[in-house]
C-alpha cells in the first residue's frame, strides 16, 4: 500500500518552494509540515556561505531536529553512472590526458633538458594555469574546467602519496618524479598518477613493471558483480607471487575509490572493509602506491629513496573495463628518460644498449629524450601501420557479413503505380472519357482534370497521360506551324538512369508498342495552327505542374511520421533570438527566434512560419563559435529529413552574422581612426556577448535534455579542403567531421564509416583527394577535393585514432562501379581479397598499367562527384554512372592509334632536327605523348609546374 506522499505509479511526491530573496520563514515552515520526522537525513560534511543557509541553520537549531549523515547513503545510489554522466567523465579524462602530455611532460623535458631549476610548486600552477587556457582544452569552454585537487608533484626522495598532499618549494631532482593530476567537467571527476624515472635503473625498471601488471590485473577483475574488497585480495596476492614479492607489504591501506561528482565516494573505497559490489556505470580511480622503496644504485642520497604511484580512470561496463586515461601510456619505455653527457665516449653510449638515437637540444651539453618521443618521428607511422593491419582484417570480414546479413533481409521495393489516364473509351464513373468538341474535329484536346493528352492517331483520339510525355517543342517554319512531341519508351535515358519505380511505365509493357515522337503541322492563320499553339502551352504548363507535385511527393517518400512537438508552458524556455536559418523557410531572408521545448526545439520566423525539431532525431547537435569566423552557428544533423517548404533536409542550422560580411573596398581607412577603433571594439564586445549567450543557451538546453550535448569543432585539427565547390575548412569533432559555416554544410558521421581512401597521394602533386565510404555500400561515398599534401599526416592520426581505417594510393577510382561490384557479387569480392587491392603498399603497383583494378579508373573526362550537388537517390547516382557510354569503344581505340606520330609528325620532327634545335622541343613533344594516356585528366601545365 502506498503511502499518501506518493504519487500513482510508486514515486515520491515532489513539492517545489520558491525561496524569497528576503525571509524565508515561511519556507521553512511548510518544509516542516511535510518533512514532520524526528530523525533528518543531512550531508554533515557540506558547508555553504550566505544568508540563506545561515538562517536555515538557525531556524534548524530551534526546532531541535535530530539528523543523520546520508552522504554515504546518497552516494552509493548515484555510483552507477547515466549515459551523459559517463560523457562527462570521458571528457574530464581526456582533458587530464591532454594536460598531463602537452603541459606537464613537453615542460618537464624542456626543463631536463636544457638542465634548468624548476620548483615543484612551480610546476604544479603551471599545470593549473594551463586549465584557463582554452588553446590547450581541446576547444572546451574553461568555464566548465576545474581542478579536483591542486596538482601534485614530487621528487627527491621525500613523497606523501596521498590527494592532500602539497607541492614543496623544492627543486625537481632528476631521478624519479611523481605528478598526481585530477580535472573535472561540468563537476564530473577524473584523475591519474605517473612516475617518470630518470636514467632508471634496472631493479626500478623491475619493480615498476611488477606495479603495471599488478594494474593490468586489477581491471580484469573489475567485472559487474565482483565484490569491491576482493580487488584488494587480488592485488595484494598478484604482488606475493611477483618477482618483487615485498611490495605486498609496501602497497596502502587502500587501492583507489569511487569517483563521480563527489571526488572520493568514501563507501566505494577498494579496501578490505569494503562489502559493495561493483555495477555497470561506476567509475573507480583505481590506484597503486608504494613509498619508501630503496635504488641501491642512486648516484646520490635523493636517488636512493624513490616511490611509485599509478593511478587511472576506469569505467566498469559489461565486458571488459574502459581505461578512461590510458591515452598516456603507463609502459616502462613511455615513463623513462635517459640523460647522455656530451663528455660520455663511445663506451657510455654502448651501455645505454636499446636507447636510441638522441638530438641534442638546449645547450647541447645535455642530450635528453623520453623512450616513446624518441621514437616518434619513426615509429609514429609504424605504429599507425600496426594499428591499419588489425583495423584491415576486421574490415573484410565485417563487411561481408554486413553485406550478406542485409542481402538476406531485404525488402522488395515498393513499386510506383502506373498512371491510367482512362481505364476504357467508355463513360465510366470515375474516368469519364471526354467528348469534348476538339475531339471529335480530330485536333489535340488536353484533358487537365486527368493530366492527360489526347491527340489524333489515324482518325482515333488516343490518350497519353502527361507522365508519358518527355518534352515538346513549337516552331514557325515558313508558313506553317509545327509541335513536335517526344514520348518516353522502354528502353530510352529514363529506363536507364532510373529505377522502374520512377518510369512511366511497368516491366510488362516492355513488350508492347509505343510511340517515341510525332510532329504536326498546320498552316499559319488558321484555327489548326492556333489550336497547336495552345496546346504547346498548355502542356508546359501542365508539364511543370505534374513534376513539381511528383518531385514533392518523391521528397516525402522517405520521410519518417514524427511526435509532435510538446511545448515548455515555462516562461523561462531556453531561448536565442535574432536568428537566421538555413535552409530558408521562404525566398526572402528573414530572422526568427529559437525556443527548446519539453520534446524538441520550434524556430519561429518573422511571419509566423515553424519548423519543428525533435530532441530524439537529432544525430549530431554541433556549435561553432565565432572565433575566427563571421557567423555563429548552432546546426543539426538529423536522423531522418524533414520537410521544409517541398524539400527534404537532413541538415538544418541556425545563425548570427557577428561581423561585416562585406566590406566597402573604396573607403579609406587610418590606425588612428577613432572611428574604426571603436567599431573594432564594439564587434568585440558584440562577439563577447553572443557566444555568453549560444552559451548560456546551450547549458539550459543540456540541463534541460539531460542526454544531449553539443559538439565543438577541433579548430587545431582542421585541414582545408573541397568537399562541394568551394574550398572551406573541415574540422574534426568527437564524433564527426563537419563543415557548417558554408552552405550546403558537409557533414560526415564517424559511426556510418566503413573506411577513407586517399586519391592522387604523390611527392610530385601538391594536393590530394578524400573518399569516404560508408558501412551502407548502397549510399554514395563522399569526396573531399584539393586537401594539401602538407595534411596528409594529420588527418592519418586522427582517423587512426578514431580507429577508422584508410588505403591510398595514385589512381582516382569510380567508385560507383566499385561498390557495384561489390553489392552485385559480394562473396566473389570477398573471397579474391575484398579491399586488399586498396593497400598502401600496393600504391606502387597500382602506378602501372597492369594494375587489377583497371576497370574501376575514373574517366578523365568525367568531373568530380564533389560538382553534383542534388537531393537524387543514391541508386540514380550509380545507375547514371554505370550507363554504357555509346561509342566509348571507339574512343578507347582512336586514343591507343594516337600514341604513336603519323608519317607528317615524323617528318616535321625530322626538319627540327635538320634545323638544328635543341633537344627541349623534343623532350617536351615525350611529355605531350605521355600525358595523352594520363589517367589522372591533368593538364600538361599542371604537369609541368609539379
Amino acid at each position: 500500500m502506498g503511502s499518501s506522499s506518493e504519487n500513482a505509479d510508486g514515486t515520491p511526491e515532489v513539492i517545489v518552494l520558491i525561496r524569497s530573496k528576503e525571509d524565508n520563514t515561511e519556507n521553512f515552515k511548510k518544509f516542516y509540515e511535510v518533512v514532520n520526522g524526528e530523525t533528518i537525513g543531512s550531508f554533515s560534511k557540506e558547508s555553504f556561505a550566505g544568508p540563506f543557509f545561515s538562517q536555515y541553520k538557525k531556524d534548524f537549531k530551534v526546532r531541535a531536529k535530530k539528523t543523520v549523515d546520508i552522504s554515504v547513503d546518497v552516494g552509493i545510489i548515484c555510483a552507477a553512472k547515466e549515459d551523459h554522466e559517463v560523457n562527462s567523465m570521458r571528457k574530464a579524462a581526456r582533458l587530464t590526458t591532454e594536460i598531463f602530455k602537452e603541459v606537464y611532460k613537453s615542460n618537464l623535458m624542456e626543463t631536463i633538458d636544457a638542465d634548468k631549476k624548476i620548483r615543484h610548486v612551480k610546476m604544479s600552477a603551471l599545470l593549473e594555469d594551463s586549465l584557463k587556457d582554452q588553446r590547450k582544452l581541446l576547444g572546451i569552454d574553461p568555464q566548465h574546467v576545474e581542478p579536483c585537487f591542486t596538482p601534485i608533484i614530487q621528487s627527491g626522495g621525500n613523497y606523501n602519496l596521498k590527494y592532500s598532499a602539497q607541492s614543496d618549494k623544492e627543486y625537481i631532482h632528476f631521478g624519479t618524479i611523481i605528478c598526481y593530476l585530477g580535472i573535472r567537467y561540468k563537476n564530473y571527476c577524473s584523475n591519474m598518477a605517473r612516475t617518470m624515472f630518470v636514467n632508471p635503473t634496472e631493479k626500478q625498471k623491475q619493480v615498476y613493471t611488477t606495479v603495471t601488471d599488478c594494474m593490468d590485473h586489477i581491471m580484469e577483475k573489475m567485472t559487474p558483480g565482483t565484490i569491491i574488497s576482493s580487488l584488494y585480495d587480488d592485488a595484494k596476492a598478484f604482488l606475493k607471487k611477483s618477482t618483487n614479492p615485498e611490495l605486498a607489504e609496501k602497497i596502502g591501506k587502500n587501492i583507489g575509490f569511487g569517483m563521480g561528482i563527489v571526488f572520493r565516494e568514501s563507501a566505494l573505497v577498494i579496501s578490505p572493509k569494503c562489502e559493495e559490489t561493483l555495477k555497470k556505470g561506476m567509475v573507480f580511480n583505481v590506484n597503486l602506491a608504494f613509498p619508501d622503496l630503496t635504488n641501491s644504485e642512486g648516484k646520490d642520497e635523493k636517488s636512493k629513496k624513490y616511490a611509485i604511484s599509478l593511478a587511472e580512470t576506469i569505467l566498469v561496463q559489461d565486458g571488459p573495463v574502459v581505461n578512461l586515461t590510458a591515452a598516456n601510456r603507463r609502459k616502462t619505455k613511455n615513463v623513462s628518460i635517459y640523460i647522455k653527457e656530451a663528455s660520455d665516449d663511445e663506451d657510455s653510449d654502448d651501455n645505454l644498449g636499446a636507447m636510441p638515437e638522441t638530438t641534442s637540444r638546449g645547450r647541447g651539453m645535455r642530450q635528453t629524450s623520453l623512450a616513446s618521443n624518441k621514437r616518434d618521428h619513426d615509429s609514429s607511422e609504424s605504429r599507425r601501420k600496426l594499428n591499419q593491419e588489425k583495423l584491415h582484417d576486421q574490415l573484410n570480414q565485417e563487411a561481408k557479413e554486413r553485406i550478406l546479413e542485409n542481402k538476406d533481409g531485404k525488402k522488395e521495393e515498393k513499386r510506383k503505380k502506373t498512371n491510367v489516364s482512362y481505364k476504357n473509351s467508355k463513360r465510366v464513373q470515375n474516368h469519364h472519357f471526354p467528348i469534348e468538341r476538339e475531339i471529335k474535329d480530330g485536333k489535340i484536346f488536353i484533358d487537365k482534370k486527368y493530366e492527360t493528352l489526347i491527340i489524333p492517331f489515324f482518325g482515333m483520339a488516343t490518350p497519353f497521360h502527361i507522365s508519358t510525355l518527355k518534352n515538346c517543342s513549337s516552331s514557325i517554319e515558313g508558313d506553317y506551324t509545327y509541335l513536335r512531341l517526344n514520348f518516353f519508351v522502354p528502353g530510352s535515358a529514363i529506363s536507364v538512369t532510373k529505377s522502374n519505380t520512377d518510369g512511366p511505365y511497368p516491366d510488362s509493357a516492355v513488350e508492347g508498342s509505343f510511340m517515341k515522337e510525332v510532329t504536326f503541322r498546320a498552316p499559319g492563320q488558321t484555327g489548326a495552327a492556333t489550336n497547336l499553339n495552345n496546346a504547346f502551352r498548355v502542356l508546359k504548363e501542365l508539364q511543370k505542374k505534374f513534376r513539381a507535385r511528383e518531385a514533392e511527393a518523391k521528397e516525402r517518400a522517405g520521410i519518417v511520421t514524427q511526435d509532435k512537438l510538446v511545448l515548455n508552458q515555462n516562461r523561462g524556455a531556453p531561448k536565442l533570438k535574432d536568428l537566421y536559418m538555413r535552409p530558408s523557410i521562404s525566398q526572402k531572408r528573414m530572422q526568427g527566434y529559437l525556443e527548446a521545448h519539453t520534446n524538441g526545439f520550434r524556430y519561429t520566423a518573422q511571419r509566423g512560419d515553424k519548423v519543428d525539431i525533435l530532441y530524439m532525431n537529432i544525430k549530431h547537435s554541433i556549435f561553432q563559435p565565432c572565433d575566427k569566423e563571421m557567423i555563429m552557428v548552432v546546426h543539426f544533423h538529423l536522423k531522418n529529413g524533414i520537410m521544409i517548404g517541398k524539400k527534404r533536409h537532413i541538415d538544418v542550422q541556425f545563425y548570427i552574422e557577428v561581423g561585416e560580411i562585406t566590406t566597402d573596398i573604396n573607403r579609406t581607412s587610418n590606425l588612428r581612426d577613432r572611428d574604426d577603433l571603436y567599431a573594432e571594439q564594439q564587434e568585440r564586445e558584440q562577439r563577447h556577448r553572443l557566444k555568453t549567450a549560444f552559451k548560456n543557451f546551450m547549458e539550459k538546453v543540456t540541463h534541460l535534455t539531460r542526454d544531449m550535448d553539443f559538439d565543438l569543432p577541433f579548430r587545431d585539427l582542421g585541414f582545408s579542403g573541397v568537399p562541394h565547390r568551394s574550398t572551406c575548412l573541415l574540422q574534426p569533432t568527437s564524433s564527426a567531421l563537419v563543415n557548417v559555416t558554408e552552405w550546403p554544410a558537409f557533414i560526415v558521421s564517424l559511426d556510418d564509416v566503413d573506411f577513407v581512401h586517399f586519391e592522387r597521394v604523390s611527392f610530385s602533386l601538391k594536393n590530394f583527394d578524400m573518399v569516404v565510404i560508408y558501412k551502407d555500400y548502397a549510399r554514395k561515398v563522399s569526396s573531399i577535393t584539393s586537401i594539401p599534401m602538407t595534411s596528409l599526416d594529420a588527418i592519418k592520426e586522427w582517423l587512426n585514432s578514431s580507429d577508422i581505417r584508410y588505403t591510398e594510393g595514385v589512381q582516382s577510382l569510380n567508385w560507383g562501379k566499385v561498390l557495384k561490384t561489390v553489392l552485385d557479387d559480394p562473396e566473389g569480392f570477398f573471397n579474391q581479397g575484398g579491399w586488399d587491392f586498396l593497400k598502401a603498399d600496393d600504391s606502387a603497383s597500382e602506378s602501372e598499367d597492369d594494375g587489377e583494378d583497371e576497370n574501376f579508373k575514373a574517366d578523365t573526362q568525367t568531373g568530380s562527384d564533389d560538382d553534383d550537388d542534388d537531393d537524387d537517390d543514391d541508386s540514380d547516382s550509380y545507375a547514371s554512372e554505370t550507363e554504357p557510354d555509346s561509342g566509348s569503344d571507339d574512343q578507347s581505340l582512336g586514343s591507343s592509334e594516337e600514341e604513336g606520330m603519323d608519317w607528317d609528325e615524323l617528318e616535321k620532327e625530322a626538319e627540327r632536327e635538320d634545323r638544328g634545335r635543341s633537344n627541349y622541343e623534343d623532350e617536351d613533344r615525350s611529355g605531350n605523348k605521355k600525358r595523352k594516356g594520363d589517367s589522372y585528366g591533368n593538364s600538361s601545365k599542371k604537369q609541368r609546374r609539379r
